[in-house]
């Protein structure tokens, strides 16, 4: 009798496994973190092996917490932090070279080179990217070229690409299954979104032969089974995205216009744009959010930089609170800022401004000021810059959000989401489990073995107990708010000589 479905979240610095019921009630969670390692600034690689261990270990340790026999278990999602790239030998699942993180900029090099031969419109018409290290296709260059005889290895079928889901699935299935699936797959950088086939203009290009290549495959559907003495019985693995898509659809943003904001050290904020891929004119990433039945969905997806990361420079660097925490207090003893803004451009700016040489500016500052209109301007400032993204994801999809459904740690701050409700002009829905990533896996798992009935049956899954965040603030004051936020922008911009 199937009594749980078993999401393994593979992320930057741990791995994680959730069992889920078929409620989406959390039946018990397990955590094990990893080294991240560092050749030199700027760079950052993580071994497979320990990638591998630590999911292994997380799995493991989630059956035996909760006393859930692995027979009991319906199936397995895998969700995972996106773009890493790996390189293994096809017949021993050697890794040929250490996973090059989405983090590091070790390949930024050989994209100036693919900009200089004039490919980023090639690239952003097929693949909807713009050509960054960030994303897969320039990393599986790097160790192509980084490893003797690798090219040649690969040239003859030696050896496999993938991202970590692909790994994952390779070892769990005893080398038997490479494949991937869309949401992954569109990360590349290699992959064509709207034919749905590895691009053979762009593999050309970067010299990688096709032979490396997963087989792409539904987002739910059955990729293979695990093999019994890893888990201790064949487990079905039946679901797959990469973790922000996978959020989405945890998230129940199954309709065109459904949007969510991940809120963590930056912010992620993907919206659901059915089957059409529009083209940004923001700078904003036009991604594969999932395929089902042989039907894709296409995301926009914008990114905040610095989110949860404004309120650690609070505590860690100046150090006005001791505990994150501390925040949501702090910003209710005042009644606003005092027209205090804070533009944590730390490190530049993104969409819709894409300004490098920003800096961060605390401005409006009167000797009235204090920390706690400071902190105030800190949330404040989150919630500005998910409107700027927002803004620019309605612009390119030609879609007005209904709601904004919310995740991720900075979500717990009731303060923050009030105010993100008032800028917005719309209701912010928060859920009552905010695993919503790794819930997102475990439904495209158990859609595909029956476990859960149908897609519609995962919002009575999220929407049970969740918190809706209404706007009060009247408009006048919202656009005066936001407008005192431009202002505040412009003084940041272009601050370092260029």
């Amino acid at each position: 009798m199937s009594r749980a479905v078993l999401a393994l979240d593979q992320g930057t610095t741990s791995s994680r496994a959730i069992l889920f019921d078929g409620s989406g009630r959390v039946l018990g969670i397990d955590q094990v973190e990893f080294p991240q390692h560092f050749p030199r600034p700027g760079w950052v690689e993580h071994d497979p092996h320990e990638i591998l261990d630590s999911q292994l270990r997380a799995a493991r340790g989630v059956l035996e917490k909760t006393g859930m026999a692995p027979a009991e278990v319906a199936a397995v999602g895998i969700t995972n932090q996106r773009e890493t790239a790996l390189v293994w030998d096809r017949t021993t699942g050697e890794p040929i070279h250490r996973a090059i993180v989405w983090q590091s900029r070790q390949t930024a090099p050989l994209c100036e080179a693919l900009r200089r031969r004039g490919l980023e419109a090639e690239v952003r018409a097929r693949t909807g990217l713009v050509i960054d290290a960030y994303f897969s296709a320039t990393k599986i260059r790097f160790i192509l070229d980084a490893v003797p005889g690798a090219q040649e290895r690969a040239e003859r079928g030696e050896l496999c690409f993938g991202t970590v889901d692909t790994w994952l699935v390779y070892r769990l299935t005893g080398g038997r299954v490479h494949v991937t699936e869309p949401s992954n797959a569109s990360r590349t950088m290699l992959y064509n979104i709207h034919t749905g086939e590895w691009d053979e203009l762009l593999l050309s290009e970067l010299r990688i032969p096709r032979a490396m290549l997963p087989e792409v495959r539904d987002s739910s559907g059955l990729f293979g089974v695990t093999d019994t003495e890893l888990l201790g019985a064949e487990l079905p693995i039946a679901g797959i995205a990469g973790d922000q898509q996978a959020a989405l659809f945890g998230q129940s943003c199954l309709e065109p216009g459904r949007a969510k904001n991940t809120y963590g050290t930056g912010c992620f904020l993907l919206m659901n744009t059915g089957g059409e891929a529009p083209r940004s004119e923001n700078g904003l990433v036009t991604t594969i959010a999932w395929r089902l039945g042989g039907r894709t969905t296409y995301a926009l997806e914008g990114s905040i930089f610095v989110a949860g990361a404004a309120v650690q420079w609070l505590r860690d660097g100046l150090g006005v609170v001791s505990r994150a925490d501390e925040t949501e207090a702090l910003a209710r003893s005042v009644g606003d800022t005092g027209g205090v803004y804070l533009v944590p451009a730390f490190a530049g700016l993104g969409a819709p401004y894409w300004d490098e040489r920003a800096r961060g500016a605390l401005v409006g500052l009167t000797r009235g000021t204090g920390r706690a209109q400071v902190v105030r301007a800190a949330l404040e400032a989150i919630a500005y810059q998910t409107r700027d993204v927002l803004e620019c994801v309605e612009g390119d999809s030609g879609i007005r959000a209904g709601s904004l459904r919310v995740d991720g740690g900075a979500c717990r701050n009731d303060f923050l989401m009030e105010f993100q409700a008032d800028i917005l002009g719309i209701p912010v829905r928060r859920p009552a489990v905010l695993e919503v990533t790794s819930l997102g896996a475990a439904a495209l798992a158990g859609l595909a073995v029956g476990f859960f009935r149908d897609p519609s049956a995962l919002e009575g899954l999220t929407g049970e107990g969740e918190r809706i965040f209404e706007p009060r603030m009247d408009a006048a004051r919202r656009e005066a708010l936001y407008a005192g936020w431009k202002r505040a922008v412009e003084r940041a911009r272009e601050w370092e000589a260029g």
